[in-house]
């Protein structure tokens, strides 16, 4: 049955060229913004996921200067710990010499004395904004390492602590006496331990910036990883985009034209009244 009221070709074309050209639109946005979700009615879940791989992308940026700064603080007093074990071997050689009987004492003293005042130095400048683990302050440094976000969404924190070294305390270099060859002697067994205590600190303190190394390296690729998986989530497959749109222009031409031959099926009534 034939109608002027009611043209059901025309319903179907027209109900036709708003889906292509829906899809088109949001092909075309794909294209301009790079991705096939941009926000959440176009795939709610996914969405989601990729909001909270972001934030904790985020996250791990911060955890990544966190552990920048703890490395570069480690580092200051491991080189000032290393450079300390120099000097408390060049002291160890005045001490030695002293041990002889024709020897002069005085420069040999003024020697450890200026050395000794050289490891003091040292031990005060070993900071980093603030931080000096080589001095009696007591303080640990805390450096935040990773957020461990678990099955049900809860987010932790994890910290590295490195123990201070307190070399102000634990190489009092007092005890060392070159005055004469029996004091000198006695001095041996000192120095060689102060030695001991300084490879020690330093030995600690080294491992100490070999993982916060190692964790920031870690943290690193975790990142990559975390970006490319949002990437994989919502970015827009451009090639695969680029042939679609093609596709969709092609259908909406061809759906313009089936909407004009549906707008025309009305004027053969005219025939019917000649």
């Amino acid at each position: 049955m034939s109608s002027i009221l009611t043209n059901n070709s025309a319903m179907v074309a027209l109900q036709t060229l708003k889906g292509i050209n829906g899809d088109l639109v949001k092909t075309q946005n794909a294209i301009s913004t790079g991705k096939d979700i941009a926000g959440a009615k176009d795939n709610s879940a996914i969405w989601a996921i990729s909001k909270v791989m972001e934030s904790d992308v985020a996250g791990f940026n911060a955890v990544s200067d966190s552990l920048a700064l703890g490395e570069a603080t480690v580092q200051v007093a491991s080189a000032g710990a290393e450079q300390i074990v120099d000097l408390l071997n060049q002291i160890k050689e005045k001490v030695v010499a002293a041990t002889g009987e024709n020897v002069d004492y005085t420069k040999l003293g003024a020697d450890v004395t200026e050395l000794t005042n050289q490891v003091n130095s040292i031990i005060n400048a070993s900071q980093f904004n603030g931080m000096n683990l080589l001095n009696d302050d007591g303080v640990d440094l805390t450096v935040l390492s990773s957020i461990d976000r678990d099955n049900t969404g809860a987010v932790t924190a994890s910290n590295i602590t490195v123990s201070a070294v307190d070399f102000t305390t634990n190489l009092d270099l007092t005890d060392i006496d070159v005055s004469d060859s029996t004091n000198a002697e006695a001095s041996i067994a000192l120095v060689e331990a102060h030695i001991q205590t300084a490879v020690d600190g330093a030995a600690a303190l080294g491992a100490s910036a070999k993982r916060i190394s190692d964790q920031s390296k870690f943290v690193g690729k975790v990142m990559d990883a975390m970006k490319s998986g949002i990437g994989s989530l919502v970015d827009a497959d451009m090639e695969a985009a680029s042939a679609r749109l093609t596709a969709l222009q092609t259908q909406q031409q061809l759906g313009v034209q089936a909407l004009s031959i549906a707008n025309q099926a009305p004027q053969t009534i005219l025939s019917l009244f000649r």
